[in-house]
C-alpha cells in the first residue's frame, strides 16, 4: 500500500503542476498562439470544473470499484492524452480543450489517496496524512514554476508538454500494477451525496470548502504572472522566480496545517484563524496597488501560506460522514472546494478585462479580483464560524 499512495502522491504532483503551468507559459502562449489573458483564464476554468464536475462519478467509483482503476485509467487517458493534445495545440481553443481533458485526468488522483485514508488509518490522523500527500503533491506548483520556465526555454514548450505526457502515461501503468484498494466496509453500503447534504453538522462547513482554495488556486494559477508582468514589468524568468516563492509558501503553509488540529484539539478554529488571515493578505493586495515588488511577492506568499487549510476541511466535513460513503465524502468536499476555482477563473477573465479598459494604472486592472477573493472568504468565514468542531 506504501509504493502506491507514493505513487499517488506524484501523480498528485502532476495535477499540481497543471493547475499552475499556465502562468508561466503565459508569454510563450501568447507569441506562438496568440492566447490573451481571457484565453488562459477560460482555460485554467475549464481544467478546474472538469476536475470538479468529475468528483461525483469518481466518489461512487471509489466506493464501487476502489482507487486502482479509478486512478490508473483515468490519469492514463486524461494526464498523458491532454498533455499530448496540448503539445500539439494550434489556438488558444486547443489549449482549453487540453486543459478540460487534463482536469478530467487528474481528478481521482488525491481522492484515492484520501480514500485510502479514510478506510485504512485511524480518523484522528486524517487531516496529516492529507496534509503529507497534499504538501508533498504541491512540488508540482514548483516543477510549473522556474523550471518549466527553464525547460520551456530550454527545448521548447511543444516538447516540454510531450515530456511530460510519456512521464503521466508511465505513472498510469504504475497505478494500475502498485495501488491496493482497501477492504470494503461492512454492513449496510447504500447511500448517496444527497444523504451526505442532508447532514445538517455540514452545512456551515460547506461556504469555506467553497472558497477556501480559490484564492491560492486562481493567483497562483494564473493571475500572479499577467500581474507582475503588467505592473512591474516582469520577465519570464522572475515571474517563474516569484511563482516558486508562492508554490513554496503553499507547501509551508499546507504542512503547518497538517497536525495542528491534533496538537492545539481544534480543527475549527486552525481553520477560522487561517483563513481570516488569507482574507486580509487579499484585501492587503487591493488595498496596495503601488505595493512594490517585494511586498507584492510577500502578499501573493502570505494568501499561499493561509491557503493550506485544503486537507483540514476536507477532513471536517468527512468526520460527519458514514464509513461506507467515505469515497463519496471527501469526494465531494473536494467538488465543492475546485468547482468555485474553475467558477472564479472563467469570471475573472472578463472581469480583468473590464476593469483594464477603465484603469488609470496596470494595477487597478487587477484590483477587483483582490477584491472579489477577500471578500468571499471573509464572509465564508462569518459563516464557519458557526459550525460543529469535531476530530474525530
Amino acid at each position: 500500500m506504501r509504493k502506491g499512495l507514493a505513487l499517488l502522491t506524484v501523480a498528485y504532483t502532476f495535477s499540481q503542476f497543471f493547475r499552475s503551468f499556465l502562468a508561466v507559459l503565459s508569454e510563450p502562449l501568447a507569441r506562438d498562439l496568440g492566447a490573451a489573458p481571457q484565453d488562459l483564464s477560460t482555460a485554467s476554468g475549464l481544467w478546474f470544473l472538469a476536475f470538479a464536475a468529475m468528483q461525483i462519478p469518481v466518489g461512487a467509483a471509489l466506493d464501487r470499484i476502489g482507487p486502482r482503476r479509478t486512478a490508473a485509467v483515468l490519469f492514463g487517458i486524461g494526464g498523458a492524452g491532454g498533455s499530448a493534445l496540448f503539445a500539439m495545440a494550434t489556438t488558444p481553443a486547443h489549449v482549453s480543450t487540453a486543459m478540460l481533458l487534463l482536469g478530467i485526468g487528474c481528478s481521482p488522483v488525491l481522492m484515492a489517496s484520501y480514500y485510502i485514508f479514510a478506510r485504512s488509518y485511524p480518523p484522528a490522523m486524517f487531516a496529516t496524512l492529507g496534509a503529507v500527500v497534499l504538501g508533498l503533491g504541491s512540488l508540482g506548483n514548483l516543477l510549473g514554476a522556474a523550471p518549466l520556465a527553464q525547460m520551456a526555454e530550454a527545448i521548447g514548450w511543444r516538447a516540454s508538454l510531450w515530456s511530460i505526457a510519456g512521464a503521466s502515461a508511465l505513472i498510469a501503468v504504475g497505478l494500475w500494477w502498485l495501488v491496493t484498494d482497501p477492504p470494503a466496509p461492512e454492513g449496510d453500503r447504500r447511500g448517496s451525496f444527497l444523504d451526505l447534504l442532508r447532514i445538517r453538522a455540514l452545512w456551515p462547513v460547506i461556504p469555506l470548502m467553497l472558497v477556501s482554495y480559490a484564492p491560492a488556486a486562481a493567483l497562483r494559477g494564473l493571475w500572479i504572472g499577467p500581474y507582475l508582468a503588467d505592473v512591474h514589468g516582469a520577465d519570464a524568468a522572475a515571474i517563474g522566480n516569484a511563482a516558486m516563492v508562492m508554490g513554496i509558501a503553499m507547501i509551508v503553509g499546507t504542512f503547518a496545517y497538517g497536525p495542528l488540529d491534533r496538537l492545539l484539539g481544534t480543527r475549527k478554529w486552525v481553520a477560522l484563524a487561517g483563513n481570516a488571515a488569507g482574507a486580509a493578505a487579499c484585501l492587503a493586495l487591493w488595498a496596495m496597488p503601488g505595493a512594490g515588488w517585494a511586498l507584492a511577492v510577500g502578499l501573493f506568499a502570505a494568501v499561499g501560506v493561509f491557503g493550506g487549510a485544503y486537507p483540514l476541511l476536507i477532513a471536517h466535513g468527512r468526520s460527519f460522514a458514514p464509513p461506507h460513503l467515505a469515497g463519496r465524502a471527501v469526494t465531494l468536499m473536494n467538488l465543492f472546494g475546485i468547482a468555485t476555482v474553475g467558477l472564479f477563473q472563467l469570471v475573472s477573465g472578463p472581469l480583468q478585462a473590464k476593469a483594464a479598459a477603465g484603469a488609470v494604472t496596470p494595477a487597478g486592472a487587477y484590483a477587483p479580483i483582490f477584491l472579489a477573493l477577500g471578500l468571499l472568504l471573509a464572509a465564508a468565514c462569518l459563516v464557519y464560524a458557526f459550525s460543529e468542531d469535531r476530530l474525530d
